[in-house]
């Protein structure tokens, strides 16, 4: 009886906290985010809590690869080989633990962007200042969604920067008018992770 009511309230109450260094790969300068998650969130959460710190907008699939597993969403149509676990069934402090040190998040299987995580620290939860997730810091702006990929986000800057380009009309237009690629508010990714359900 002790047992369960101990992992339930490791479920309602976190005794740790990830401190994770999310970096996109493949793209300089360096599209980083720092962020603090709570050891009992569920890595579907934690994908959500990835995707407003970094700017996506949860339009495609994703997965996480942790020391040989795979997790995501689940369908045996897009992954007949079984192998994938379902993502909201695991909690990030029980599939991490004190162990893994980095692990890789993917998200749009079509534009492929990769994302490498560094477990930078693991801190003691403290109720009124680290128990839900936080982005602390980053840099540089998230592609915009549907680019292309990182070479799709590459022609993009180039005909975002030179007015003479020929795609400078289309991308502007496409785009929905400026583009900072250096542009990062931390003030919005932490309200955009707070309005997450």
């Amino acid at each position: 009886m002790t047992t369960r009511k101990t992992a339930a309230s490791r479920r309602s109450t976190p005794t740790h906290v990830y401190q994770l260094l999310v970096s996109l790969e493949e793209i300089e300068p360096k599209i980083w985010r720092r962020l603090w998650v709570p050891d009992n969130l569920s890595l579907a959460k934690l994908d959500r809590v990835i995707q407003a710190a970094m700017g996506w907008t949860n339009s495609h699939l994703h997965e996480f690869a942790i020391d040989g597993r795979r997790y995501g969403i689940v369908n045996p149509e897009w992954d007949p080989e079984l192998d994938l676990l379902e993502d909201k069934r695991f909690r990030v402090g029980d599939v991490l633990g004190t162990r893994v040190h980095d692990f890789l998040y993917t998200y749009d299987f079509g534009d492929g962007w990769s994302h490498s995580v560094k477990v930078e620290h693991i801190l003691v939860a403290k109720e009124p200042i680290n128990t839900w997730p936080i982005c602390l810091a980053g840099a540089n702006a998230c592609p915009p969604e549907d680019v292309g990929g990182i070479g799709g986000y590459m022609d993009f800057l180039q005909a975002m920067r030179d007015p003479t380009h020929e795609e400078h009309e289309a991308m502007w237009q496409w785009s929905g008018g400026p583009f900072d690629p250096n542009g990062f508010d931390v003030n919005a990714a932490n309200r955009a992770i707070r309005q997450l359900k």
